[in-house]
């Protein structure tokens, strides 16, 4: 999604108008709630399945899969730019939708989006309500934290997004689907408020995923300093993943001891990859559940027919027959003489650690 020539100006003024806005969308939903409390009445929120991990380990793909399927539901493009009232803003731009055809987002990574494919919106709720977690520089951890005005609104939130099915109705109503980076910071958070919910952790080998990190890094940075929109956009919605607007999960304080602070750095992704993997398999267990991304593409059926079972798929057919859009996991170069030889150590050490409680 190239924001140079997918936003026009009368576009980029209705975002940035939302962007502001936040605070009137939250009271707007209650307005939202009456209008559409019928259509609201019968939905409950089961069983939902949250993909998080860092950026780039294939957590687009097993979204866009799973949101293939008419059981799941999950936010899209066309939720921008009023994403906190979506069946109000849904009525609204029904009167001048358009067409969209795909087009390649701003990664550069050959993966095609339009209006409706699915994304990650869910954190402009995260960001309404937790504030304090969003310094300058980083993401600070959720600890035991609970608000409960953020939780009745994100459960209301996620009925909405199940109620807008793009699929058209289905019995029983879908189940939301959620591809979000920033849940590694706050898994207890996230099962506190959907006891029920599934997490799937996917992981790639650290250097590998740690040169494909610092490539879109640096892909970011130009984008971000050659369309300021494109900045404030990613960061309004927040996706701090990269670029000028990159803010690292700060996982037991890593960030003061890091050997390198610099993110133009293989060193500096290494040791992000390291703290937070870390942080994350410590809460493993039957509801985090972890899945290797070079096995997935290596043996692609085989790791199709576990997620199936694990996610309790009921169009287990439909969901096998993706195998096709699994390729190889694509491989990058590194320079292992620019990284300390005791965090290549430990990252490999953990690696290991991880693939022995991988699905596949």
């Amino acid at each position: 999604m190239a924001f140079e020539n997918r936003y026009s100006a009368v576009e980029r003024v209705l975002h940035r108008v939302a962007f502001l806005t936040w605070p009137a969308q939250i009271a707007l939903s209650d307005v939202e709630n009456r209008l559409f409390k019928t259509r609201l009445a019968g939905i409950e929120v089961e069983k939902p399945v949250f993909i998080t991990a860092l950026p780039r380990a294939g957590t687009t793909l097993l979204l866009e899969m799973l949101v293939a399927l008419d059981e799941f539901a999950s936010h899209c493009y066309r939720d921008m730019p009023f994403v906190l009232i979506p069946m109000l803003w849904d009525r609204f731009a029904a009167s001048f939708r358009q067409a969209d055809v795909p087009r390649e987002r701003a990664h550069g990574d050959g993966m095609l989006v339009n209006v409706d494919s699915p994304e990650a919106f869910e954190e402009v709720v995260w960001k309404a309500f937790w504030r304090q977690h969003y310094k300058a520089d980083r993401i600070v951890l959720w600890g035991d934290e609970n608000n409960r005005d953020f939780s009745d609104f994100l459960l209301s939130h996620v009925s909405k997004i199940i109620a807008l099915h793009r699929h058209g109705p289905a019995t029983p109503p879908p189940r939301y689907v959620s591809k979000n980076n920033l849940n590694i910071a706050r898994l207890a958070v996230v099962r506190r408020n959907f006891p029920d919910a599934l997490l799937i952790v996917p992981f790639r080998h650290p250097l590998q995923h740690a040169a494909s990190l610092l490539r879109q890094h640096c892909n970011f940075l130009e984008i971000h300093h050659r369309d300021r929109f494109a900045c404030d956009y990613m960061a309004a919605i927040g996706h701090y993943d990269f670029g000028d607007n990159l803010r690292p999960v700060n996982f037991s304080n890593w960030l003061a001891s890091a050997q390198s602070s610099d993110p133009t750095t293989i060193s500096f992704w290494v040791e992000y990859w390291t703290a937070a993997y870390g942080h994350l398999l410590k809460q493993a267990d039957d509801r985090v559940q972890f899945l290797s991304y070079e096995a997935l593409c290596e043996k692609p059926a085989q790791g199709l027919a576990r997620l199936a079972d694990l996610i309790e798929i009921n169009e287990r057919g439909a969901f096998l027959q993706q195998e096709s859009r699994i390729s190889t996991a694509k491989r990058y170069p590194v320079a292992v003489s620019a990284i300390e030889p005791a965090v290549l150590y430990q990252a490999e050490a953990l690696y290991t650690e991880l693939k022995e409680v991988s699905l596949i």
